[in-house]
């Protein structure tokens, strides 16, 4: 069994807490890690270290700073098969879908690399007078991201990347459920050249989240993962006058129109419903047939589909996806289930009694197909993150906008069509923060942002893009005048204007 440790300072450090959690292999049901649960005491010693390296790297210039995201997302690629496999083992989707989760992780590596142009400030000439005013974006100082289980590299790149990038240092924090791959990309980043100090990343539970949260040093505070925690994260760390971007849970809905292409429609829904087992926030998981026929011919094109998805091992090249996280995840998925039935829902495809042969400890379970679905039932109401999919059929147009715009989540959500004025109207007036026209999974890119609405955000700042820049950096304006040597000015006592 691994023993893992915490990256503080350019090192790897034993945790001392006394305090571990179990990190398993998700294909057999065994333990193969114990990861350390930080104390406050080891979370501060990775803040006292992050704010001994900030001077220095903030001091650094723009060019500097790229050249180490250039070097780390070469690294990256030279170590993609290493990083997925070691991201499959603990996670526990398949190698095709960990090479994906890393690909849009150095997407925003890629952004960061133009750091030089993304921090330069505005500049007026001759703003009044003799006067010249200029803006400059300098770096916040030690800043923090809290990362989820099912993204284990993407997320944590899209955090530490910009805030990097822009002259901050970083402490990452992610799940205890799967964090080494987050502790490699620390290893790598020092090995692209980033000094001793400016990435940290600490195991822990929320003992560590709370110092985080509280402690005065730490600036900015990312976050992604379940609403609740969100929520908390967003009202505790504002409290303490950090920023905040905390992105909590969804509900994504697919609007499927009469004129849609079925074959199209099953095809997006089958990935985007069922792969990595359910377990992305960008997960479609309610299919909204507009009438009863188009409801129908979605049916009978999805049901044969998901009974036939191949669930595997996450080494298998052939399975549509692997097993879910932990048992506890499992769990909670196939109590979901049962609750769907007792509300009424048509459980068309059952997935819960499935057992991989030879593996039947791990942590398994076949797609699920409700229908019937209704707003009023949890299953639509609450996020399930598991491979289960809820079609909740809608009369017409104007009822199936109703659904995603009054949803307490606003994440994602698509729609698909053949009708340009209905996609550029649903566009318009759903209220949730990415849209898709025919694409399933509205994930934007990284020179974009990513960020939803309603209780799927709360802070107000969105992930990567311009929004991150922004986000990791504070503006100073500077308002210049030199006057002529000798010659005075005299007093004024108004308040200064450009008259």
């Amino acid at each position: 069994m691994r023993n893992l440790t915490h990256f503080i300072s350019g090192k790897h450090v034993q945790g001392s807490s006394g305090r571990y959690g179990a990190v398993y292999d998700p294909m057999t049901g065994e333990t193969q890690a114990k990861a350390p649960l930080a104390s406050t005491a080891e979370m501060r010693a990775a803040i006292d270290s992050a704010a001994a390296a900030f001077p220095g790297w903030a001091a650094e210039n723009p060019q500097k700073r790229a050249r180490v995201m250039f070097r780390f997302k070469q690294l990256v690629e030279d170590n993609m098969d290493q990083l997925a496999e070691l991201l499959s083992r603990e996670h526990g989707k398949v190698i095709a879908d960990s090479k994906g989760d890393i690909q849009r992780g150095l997407e925003v590596i890629e952004f960061a690399c133009g750091i030089p142009h993304l921090t330069k400030g505005e500049f007026t000439e001759g703003a009044g007078p003799g006067i010249d005013m200029y803006s400059m974006r300098q770096p916040l100082g030690v800043c923090a991201g809290i990362t989820p289980f099912n993204f284990p590299a993407m997320i944590p790149m899209w955090m530490f990347g910009i805030a990097i990038a822009c002259g901050n240092t970083f402490i990452c924090k992610p799940s205890e459920k799967d964090p080494s791959v987050p502790l490699r990309l620390a290893e790598l980043m020092q090995q692209a050249g980033l000094p001793d100090g400016v990435l940290n990343v600490v195991i822990g539970d929320k003992e560590a989240v709370d110092t985080i949260l509280t402690d005065p040093r730490i600036q900015a505070v990312s976050f992604v993962g379940a609403t609740a925690t969100a929520q908390y994260i967003y009202a505790t760390a504002a409290a303490n006058g950090k920023r905040v971007q905390a992105m909590g849970g969804a509900k994504n809905h697919m609007i499927i129109m009469p004129d849609a292409d079925m074959n199209q429609v099953s095809d997006a829904l089958i990935g985007a419903a069922y792969g990595s087992a359910g377990e992305r926030c960008m997960a479609i998981s309610v299919a909204v047939p507009v009438g009863k026929a188009t409801g129908d011919a979605l049916i009978a094109a999805l049901r044969p589909r998901v009974e036939a998805l191949k669930v595997g091992l996450s080494t298998d090249a052939e399975a549509d996806y692997g097993p879910m996280v932990t048992a506890e995840q499992l769990e909670k998925v196939k109590s979901y289930i049962d609750i769907g039935v007792k509300e009424g829902a048509k459980l068309l495809v059952d997935g819960r009694g499935f057992k991989l042969q030879g593996y039947e400890n791990g942590f398994y379970i076949g797609g699920c197909l409700f229908d019937n679905v209704t707003p009023n039932m949890r299953i639509y109401r609450e996020e399930i993150f598991g491979p289960v999919l809820c079609v909740s059929r809608a009369d017409d147009f104007e009822a199936a906008l109703r659904l995603p715009t009054e949803h307490q989540y606003g994440n994602g959500v698509s729609i698909f069509t053949r009708d340009g004025d209905a996609a550029r109207e649903f566009a318009s007036r759903v209220q949730v923060g990415m849209v898709g026209i025919n694409v399933p999974i509205p994930v934007p890119l990284a020179y974009h942002s990513f960020g939803g609405w309603k209780r799927s955000a709360f802070g107000g700042a969105n992930q990567h893009g311009t929004e991150g820049v922004k986000f990791y950096t504070k503006i100073k304006t500077v308002t210049a005048r030199w006057p002529a040597v000798g010659v005075r000015s005299g007093t004024d006592f108004t308040i200064p204007t450009m008259k």
